[in-house]
């Protein structure tokens, strides 16, 4: 989990900033849920923690399917717990995968977890939380400096050899999380593509993860993480709600050629999660647009069969590189 933006070393190469805020947030309300079942689900929530602790030192001992279900169903009761009601839309990958999601909440981690169990990359902040931290470390979280961006290219090593191991790892390429909702305070650049490169010096497939959160059935923001807010305002509020739901849609794989452009593949599992709005046809007389051009303009995949391309999954289905192998 990439957590809130902020400043410091490393910001505008890899440690992007989302403009959202405290005005992003839904205003501040009388509870929706009473006094007594607010206690309840935050003494659940312990219980699941404390549960979560014996599962970490248990995992190692058992086979990799009951590895699986165990930390699916924890991170299923924890969300149930918390109040949150979890819908999972299409079928997550059992194999390998590297897994992309955009980043809302620290709600997220769970969704993620409840639908395929991965191995996470968070920022290194996350080790110093009470016990999630500890839990995150003992689960093999991959935690990454975002002050120290000559350290990018070892993690990025470091899932690679995650993924050629057979694991599932899941990162929120945004680098940031933001409310989802206001398109003006969106993190500039949109998917980071750095570990996009561990899937294609790995082959594996890319697996886009659309995470949406609606309130009292409608679209809301109530869940972000953002700004200066503190994890624990941000529980509280969780805790307080009722009828609050996440959606984890999973979408189709993508399948990184050998020297397929990092840069195009995280564009298009962007496009997969948001696809961009529609742009007007061109005009007849106008230059005929690249596959590439095409793909930035609307998230629409062009056919070719040149090296160095990603696979949408047919030989025939594939989006142009653009050549360039900087970081960020």
């Amino acid at each position: 989990m990439a957590g809130r933006a902020g400043g410091g070393p490393g910001e505008g190469l890899w440690r992007p900033v989302s403009g959202c805020g405290p005005d992003c947030l839904p205003p501040h309300t009388a509870p929706d849920v009473s006094r007594l079942r607010r206690a309840g689900r935050l003494l659940g929530v312990l219980g699941m923690l404390l549960a979560g602790a014996g599962l970490t030192a248990l995992l190692p001992l058992l086979p990799a399917a009951r590895r699986r279900a165990a930390t699916r169903g924890w991170a299923r009761w924890t969300l149930r717990t918390l109040g949150v009601r979890l819908v999972a839309r299409g079928r997550a990958p059992r194999g390998r995968a590297l897994l992309v999601a955009n980043h809302v909440s620290w709600l997220d981690v769970l969704a993620v977890l409840a639908v395929s169990p991965a191995r996470m990359l968070a920022k290194r902040e996350v080790r110093r939380w009470p016990v999630v931290g500890a839990l995150a470390a003992a689960a093999g979280t991959v935690f990454v400096d975002r002050s120290r961006p000559r350290d990018l290219p070892a993690t990025v090593a470091r899932v690679a050899e995650s993924l050629r191991s057979g694991r599932p790892v899941a990162v929120f390429p945004e680098g940031t999380t933001w409310c989802g909702a206001a398109t003006d305070c969106r993190p500039a650049g949109g998917f980071r593509p750095a570990m996009f490169q561990a899937a294609v010096a790995t082959g594996t497939p890319v697996v886009p993860l659309d995470l949406a959160y609606r309130y009292g059935g409608d679209p809301g923001t109530l869940a972000a993480f953002l700004g200066e807010e503190t994890l624990w305002a941000s529980v509280r509020r969780v805790l307080a709600a009722r009828d609050l739901t996440v959606t984890v849609t999973v979408r189709a794989a993508l399948y990184p050629a050998p020297g397929a452009d990092r840069r195009a593949l995280a564009r298009a599992a962007e496009a997969a999660i948001r696809p961009a709005p529609p742009v007007r046809r061109p005009d007849r007389r106008a230059r005929r647009a690249g596959p590439s051009e095409i793909l930035e303009a609307n998230g629409r995949h062009g056919d070719c069969h040149v090296p160095g391309h990603v696979s949408t999954g047919s030989p025939d289905r594939c989006v142009r590189g653009c050549g360039s192998w900087g970081w960020g």
